[in-house]
Parts: structure tokens; sequence; C-alpha cells
């Protein structure tokens, strides 16, 4: 599988982290990861998991879908804009649930954050 492109020690996630409701340590954005240091290998499975989604969805339903979730958790199921709202999209469940596994991405399922992941997450709230 082709590997997204790795920019270490950038200043993007730093920059985007004023916009975001969370302090950003690395970030996918299409076809680069840009992270404010270096990447251990978990994280570097964690933004692979995301370049492989980004990839399902031809880049920009990524970022539709990644946006929807997240407004989803944040007004409708009333969780603001806030870490929880972050954690409970389908995309970063998948993500933080499978990084530790260093072979996942060998195994996994097309649209395995579709199949897997409930909108909103798993709380009833």
């Amino acid at each position: 599988m082709k590997a997204p492109i790795f920019v270490e020690n950038s200043r993007v996630p730093v920059w985007l982290s004023k916009l975001a409701p969370i302090e950003i340590n690395a970030i996918t954005l299409g076809f680069v990861v840009f992270a404010r240091g270096e990447l251990s290998e978990r994280t570097r499975r964690h933004e692979t998991i995301h370049f492989v989604q980004y990839k399902e969805l031809l880049f920009i339903g990524f970022i539709f879908v990644y946006l929807f979730d997240f407004l989803w958790c944040a007004l409708v199921k009333r969780k603001g804009f806030t870490r929880d709202s972050y954690l409970a999209i389908s995309f970063e469940q998948e993500a933080w649930d499978c990084d530790d596994y260093i072979n996942y991405l060998d195994i996994r399922t097309p649209y395995a954050w579709w199949k897997n992941y409930r909108l909103g997450g798993d709380d009833e709230g």
C-alpha cells in the first residue's frame, strides 16, 4: 500500500490548532501528514488510517463526511465543540481503536469506519 508523505517538525498543526477545538499534534491533509515533532510509529499508523479513509472517499468526500460527523456530534448529540465530538467522529473512532495494531491496514476491510463505527459514538446522549 502506498503511504502518505510525512512532514515532521511542521508549523501547520500549530496554526490549525488555533482554529480547532483541540490541540493538533498531527493531521492528514490528503496525501500529506503534517506533524509538530517527530512521529511515533503508532501516530504514523493512525494518520495512515486517515490517508486510506481519504482515498476511499476520493479526498473531498472525506472532508464532507468528517465535518458532518463532527457537527452531528457537536450539535445533535449535544457534545459541543469539544474533544468529545472529535473522538466521536467515525473516522477518528476507527483510527484511535486500531492504531495499536501493527498489521491493521493489511487486514482492514474497505469502509471499516462506516461498517464498524456509529455516527456520534457509542453513547446514547
